[in-house]
């Protein structure tokens, strides 16, 4: 099987949690997207929500697809956020970023009552860092002063570029991935990451999740944090 597929049984029973009238945060990266496209066959079976999209990307695939979006400054109340994650640890911690929408990401996800991560089994790790980068995203002004000081963590930073140019995020800013290796402690690099001047968010998000879906070849597993 393969992971798209997987990708695709998570976002299908997330979908399944949608009720009407709900303001819902929608995710941004490749199962996010596989998430809106399911969704908006609900929406032309009657139901009726709000969006909230964490990336332009998201909002453009929502208003094409016939799913409303608002602004979130016009509204405070999130009842559930649904992304994708590019590694998921044991106790439900998260990186997220690769994708470059980890800011919006994360504010979206901290004003959510709940949030539910989808992933195929494959994102599952013992220890976050283990297959991937933590994204950290940094503003542009003194950017390679900023990764002197993340050094002083143990990682090697890197800027992130398409081609010759450094990529932009949707909030004008830098992105920096961060090579830890394995992470032992989560919450503590993520504060550390998060107190560094310069630093806008750091990808990891740590205690945000409240369920996570990961697809695999035998159904959708489920997993509740605590």
């Amino acid at each position: 099987m393969s992971n798209e597929e997987g990708k695709r049984r998570a976002a299908a029973a997330a979908v399944e949690m949608v009720e009407p009238g709900m303001v819902v945060g929608l995710g941004s990266g490749s199962t996010a997207e596989i998430f809106v496209e399911l969704l908006a066959g609900r929406v032309k079976g009657g139901l009726r929500f709000t969006g909230v999209a964490t990336s332009v990307g998201t909002a453009e695939a929502a208003r094409r697809l016939g799913i409303g979006i608002i602004d979130p400054n016009s509204h405070v109340s999130i009842d559930l956020a649904v992304d994708g994650a590019d590694e998921v640890d044991g106790d439900l911690n998260l990186v997220k970023g690769l994708g470059g929408a980890l800011v919006r990401e994360k504010i979206v996800g901290s004003a959510a009552k709940r949030v539910v991560i989808i992933v195929d089994e494959s994102k599952m790790v013992e220890r976050l860092g283990a297959k991937t980068p933590i994204p950290v995203e940094v503003v542009q002004f003194g950017w390679s002063l900023t990764a002197e000081r993340l050094k002083g963590l143990g990682c090697v930073p890197t800027l992130r570029r398409q081609g010759a140019a450094p990529v932009i995020s949707d909030n004008g800013n830098y992105i920096l991935n961060c090579d830890f290796g394995p992470i032992s402690e989560p919450a503590r690099v993520e504060r550390e990451l998060n107190c560094i001047p310069g630093v806008v968010e750091a990808g990891l998000f740590c205690g945000m999740a409240d369920f996570v879906l990961a697809g695999s070849e035998t159904g959708v597993r489920s997993l509740e944090r605590g």
